[in-house]
């Protein structure tokens, strides 16, 4: 699983982006991935293990997400 933190989440609350702890480029992630790991929002500073996607566009997206508790 790749780990990271969510630095930008958009005006709505419904997506965001994850800058990945191995320095690779940020990914995206929307609400309702964040929704199914049981967490209500995306938050900026929230750190997330996760598995990555590609999706049609051929840009990575977050996964199967689970919450880091520090």
């Amino acid at each position: 699983m790749t780990t990271g933190t969510v630095k930008f989440v958009g005006p709505d609350g419904g997506w965001g982006f994850i800058s990945r702890d191995d320095k690779q480029p940020k990914v995206f992630v929307h609400i309702s991935e964040v929704q199914a790991a049981g967490r209500d929002g995306i938050v900026k500073g929230q750190r997330w293990a996760f598995d990555l996607v590609t999706g049609p566009d051929g840009r990575m997206s977050a996964t199967n997400l689970n919450p880091i508790i520090e």
